[in-house]
């Protein structure tokens, strides 16, 4: 079968807005986060309460630029791409806050209509997130630190990714308990633990999905996408 075009630019794009949506749909249907934006997730609802402004959006670029520092600590190096990974997610909080305006007008009463928004909102996100492991343009600081670590250790990024949800699903449990108090879970449910243990399959099918019927390729010069 002959692959078609896809072009890695368009799989940024496409990555932040189904990213936002997928988020403003998994928050709809309130079963718990993903594990993914599960921490600031948490964080937006605890500072809110004190500074109204503090949306899910500006939590989410806040806590990805502390993963960028996570990453330079762990990789023991820096790159001007990670600081355009820090842009990204201050694009993607941006888009977020809107899509969570958006999906705000859907129906979620009832228990079936909360599913599906559930299983809309991982397929989105596994979606994103495959995308962006398609692009060289710096992606989120949750792909951003997957991807490295992939790299520096030569450990498949799948695995990596596995692991890391997982991870980031024992921050929410934490930061709820904390700022909460223990037994109480806001943020994160059933939902948070399913997609710990699914996504990372979700996002390697995906995956091969679209390499089996799309070559990624650059758009922009060579001399351009060097400093990604």
């Amino acid at each position: 079968m002959k692959k078609r075009i896809f072009y890695r630019e368009v799989a940024y794009v496409l990555g932040l807005i189904i990213m936002a949506f997928g988020a403003a749909f998994t928050e709809l249907a309130n079963f718990g986060m993903s594990m993914i934006v599960a921490p600031a997730y948490i964080l937006h609802l605890k500072v809110s309460e004190m500074v109204p402004w503090f949306t899910f959006g500006v939590a989410e670029y806040c806590m990805q630029g502390m993963i960028v520092i996570l990453t330079v600590l762990t990789v023991r190096k820096f790159k001007i791409s990670y600081l355009f990974s820090f842009i990204t997610a201050l694009l993607y909080g941006t888009i977020l806050d809107r899509a969570i305006y958006i999906v705000s007008f859907c129906n979620n009463d009832g228990l079936g209509i909360r599913i599906l928004w559930f299983v809309v909102g991982s397929i989105l996100c596994s979606i994103a997130v495959s995308l962006f492991f398609h692009t060289y343009i710096s992606p989120e600081a949750y792909e951003l630190i997957v991807k490295e670590i992939s790299a520096k250790f030569s450990i498949n990024i799948n695995k990596v990714k596995t692991v890391y949800d997982c991870i980031s699903a024992s921050l929410a449990l934490v930061l709820s308990f904390c700022f909460f108090g223990f037994g109480v879970f806001r943020g994160v449910g059933i939902g948070t633990v399913i997609c710990a243990l699914v996504n990372g399959w979700m996002i390697g099918k995906i995956s091969s999905y679209l390499e089996k019927r799309y070559d990624f390729v650059n758009k922009l010069e060579e001399k351009y996408t060097r400093i990604f």
